[in-house]
């Protein structure tokens, strides 16, 4: 079964956010996912200070099963990305809420994070899959 942390917020397509109380988020790809692409081999990320939309096409993870786009969930600017994923991809495997984190982006349109569900409900929604 998925661990899925209460204190963060989730999307259909099963990315994360963790709000940072600055103005900012983590965002990253649930447990869920990365148990659905199996063994990461490839991440690529966006630059730093790319402007993005939610639901915008931001990173993209490559699996030895498949390659998935990662979306935005949320509308802002990236300030981070996580360095670390470029050399070893299969963090998100190991860690997908700490270590395997893929963004941090400052929030554009704040009341974008009311529209996420919460952990409840995204364990509702991937029970149906």
């Amino acid at each position: 079964m998925s661990e899925i942390p209460s204190e963060l917020k989730y999307t259909k397509s099963h990315e994360w956010v963790r709000d940072e109380d600055d103005g900012s988020v983590t965002i990253g790809i649930t447990d869920h996912a990365q148990e659905l692409l199996g063994d990461l081999v490839f991440v690529e990320l966006p630059d730093v200070g790319t402007e993005m939309l939610a639901e915008d096409a931001a990173c993209v993870v490559e699996s030895v099963k498949a390659a998935s786009d990662v979306y935005m969930p949320v509308s802002g600017e990236v300030i981070e990305v996580n360095d670390l994923l470029a050399d070893a991809p299969e963090t998100i495997n190991d860690s997908p809420y700490d270590d395997g984190w893929l963004i941090k982006v400052k929030l554009s349109t704040p009341d974008e994070l009311e529209d996420l569900m919460d952990a409840d409900t995204y364990d509702a929604e991937i029970a149906e899959d």
